[in-house]
């Protein structure tokens, strides 16, 4: 049985939630508006201050489905009363960033800047010139953009210059005079 479907997630003082028959649920807190509509299988109930999720059967389907809506369901409320954010890094000699407006431009040591526009569903920010933050109330999208962002200038295997997420190793692979010897 899912040990992470079972468990309830709690709903915080100040966080509204809506669920309906078809499976519609829709969280409201401080932070904004979160709606999905969940599997039609999925019975979803709100109990005692707490959301509780059950499933139908014990089918492999229905077991992984149990989970995923019951976590789907907690980030929606952590999101909504906190947010979430990632920050990704700019590494490599000349490689800067600024927010303009509604846009995202950056050096990555091509021979013009990158221009990436900023969803509105997101907040992008800069600290310093080579810190992006990335934060929002849907961690999927929140996600997403960064990736999309780091897709920009992946991390050169072998210098390491580019895009990263804040803390990330790499393993640098060691050039061709290693083979030389």
């Amino acid at each position: 049985m899912s040990r992470i479907g079972k468990k309830p997630v709690p709903i915080p003082q100040g966080v509204e939630v809506n669920i309906s028959p078809d499976n519609h649920v829709s969280i409201k807190g401080p932070l904004g508006t979160l709606e999905y509509k969940f599997h039609p299988a999925m019975k979803i109930t709100i109990e005692e201050n707490q959301i509780k999720v059950e499933r139908p059967s014990d089918e492999p389907f229905m077991r992984a489905l149990h989970g995923t809506t019951r976590a789907l369901i907690a980030n929606m409320v952590e999101g909504v009363t906190k947010g979430f954010t990632i920050e990704l890094e700019l590494v490599g000699i000349g490689y800067r960033g600024q927010v303009k407006g509604d846009v995202l431009e950056l050096q990555l040591g091509y021979s013009h800047p990158v221009l990436y526009p900023i969803p509105k569903d997101v907040k992008i920010t800069m600290e310093g010139n080579t810190v992006i933050k990335v934060s929002g109330i849907d961690k999927q999208r929140v996600g997403q953009v960064a990736a999309e962002i780091r897709a920009l200038r992946k991390p050169d295997p072998y210098k390491g210059k580019g895009v990263r997420y804040k803390g990330e190793q790499l393993k640098l692979k060691p050039g061709k005079s290693v083979g030389k010897k």
